[in-house]
């Protein structure tokens, strides 16, 4: 059974930086594709980034996040800065079951979720 567990969320101010985390069991991030998503109250869920033979970040935050992994660890990571109030959200990690191209931030392509983990961003 595959499991995500995010962690590494909190409150911030805008202009601050975060490193979220996704440890994964039954599931190898050295060879997935895996992606963050956010979702706020009363929107859809929205992918943030990607990675699978390549990254791949939403228009909204390129500049300000970088995805990336530790095959020895075998968790995915999600640095944000320049934290705005409109990044406030649940974020969430996903893992896919085929690599991805141009629907990488499809939450639909995705089958194992984590948990979530609650960003703040006061202005």
């Amino acid at each position: 059974q595959v499991q995500l567990v995010e962690s590494g969320g909190g409150a911030v101010q805008a202009g601050g930086s975060l490193r979220l985390s996704c440890a994964m069991s039954n599931y190898y991030v050295s060879t997935g594709q895996m992606a963050w998503f956010h979702q706020a109250p009363g929107k859809e869920r929205e992918g943030v980034a990607a990675l699978g033979a390549y990254p791949v970040y939403a228009d909204f935050v390129k500049g300000r996040a970088t995805i990336s992994k530790d095959n020895r660890k075998n968790t995915l990571y999600l640095q944000l800065s320049g934290l705005k109030p409109e990044d406030t959200a649940v974020y969430y990690c996903a893992a896919a079951n085929l690599r991805l191209t141009d629907s990488a931030l499809s939450s639909r392509e995705y089958v194992h979720w984590g948990q979530g983990t609650q960003v703040t961003v006061s202005a």
